[in-house]
């Protein structure tokens, strides 16, 4: 398969690049949307995403095994890059409205096993380890995780430090750090926590790629994340306080990632079911 991208295709995609930004997407949105027009781009389907063919797009999207959410944010890409073709007149049809709407699943919680945890915190480089702490100890996103600048990043008040997480839709949120991770990032260099070797940082996915080799199993840098709003609700038993810690617009997002104990389910059965025990 062919896997450098022609330079029609590879300055379209730079130019939707320059007007996502011109619209103020945050950095994640606009790196996960052009790392799915570079992927179709590489299939070699046309010189041009101009002159691709309706039924190439659809048969090339729907022979990739993805899960439901990838292919929604797939899908998503694929119509808002036609779509800004079609208003900017390069091209006169959207293509990309042949994708058929795909219904979204109904996440459940699925944290990371906390042995598995373990073995990764024993096992990582430095570098990896410090990763893994910050999704599981404060519940980050690989892209939050990805683009911590300590100096710009850290704050401290009459408590102790706090980190300052840039999250989804440029929304900020303030998160009380250990003092031992404080410690850590306030000994880092100069820059980005994570820098790249080409500049800036690593990218989202790069990080999540290297949190969940070193988690190994299967598991992701996700479910560090479900893993730690399941834990802080048991402790706290404060669902509002768990929204407030994963940076989630709906408290309705957040209850999806508490894993709810099935023990206890049974364990509030069988005590009712006493309860109403015909004597």
């Amino acid at each position: 398969m062919k896997t450098t991208i022609s330079p029609t295709w590879a300055n379209e995609i730079e130019s939707w690049r320059i007007a996502m930004k011109a619209m103020r997407l945050s950095p994640q949105t606009i790196e996960l949307r052009v790392y799915h027009l570079r992927r179709l781009a590489r299939a070699n389907l046309s010189e041009s995403p101009w002159e691709i063919a309706r039924t190439d797009l659809l048969e090339w999207t729907g022979k990739h095994e993805w899960r439901r959410e990838t292919a929604r944010a797939v899908r998503s890409s694929f119509r808002r890059f036609w779509a800004w073709g079609l208003n900017t007149s390069r091209t006169d049809v959207n293509v990309a409205d042949v994708l058929p709407m795909i219904r979204p699943e109904q996440p459940q919680p699925r944290p990371a096993a906390p042995s598995v945890v373990v073995t990764a915190m024993k096992d990582a480089d430095p570098r990896v380890r410090l990763m893994v702490r910050l999704a599981n100890e404060l519940g980050m996103r690989r892209g939050e995780v990805a683009q911590i600048h300590p100096e710009n990043d850290l704050v401290q008040d009459l408590v102790g430090w706090a980190l300052v997480v840039h999250g989804k839709g440029s929304r900020k949120r303030v998160l009380p750090l250990p003092d031992d991770l404080a410690s850590l990032l306030r000994a880092a260099p100069l820059g980005y926590l994570f820098p790249s070797p080409v500049g800036g940082h690593l990218s989202p996915h790069w990080v999540g790629t290297l949190v969940s080799r070193a988690l190994a199993d299967g598991t992701t840098m996700h479910q560090l994340r479900h893993l730690c709003a399941t834990e802080v609700h048991e402790q706290t038993r404060d669902l509002r306080l768990v929204q407030t810690l994963l940076g989630h617009a709906s408290l309705a997002t957040t209850q999806r990632y508490v894993k709810v104990d099935d023990g206890k389910i049974r364990d509030a059965i069988s005590s009712r079911a006493r309860h109403w025990k015909p004597a």
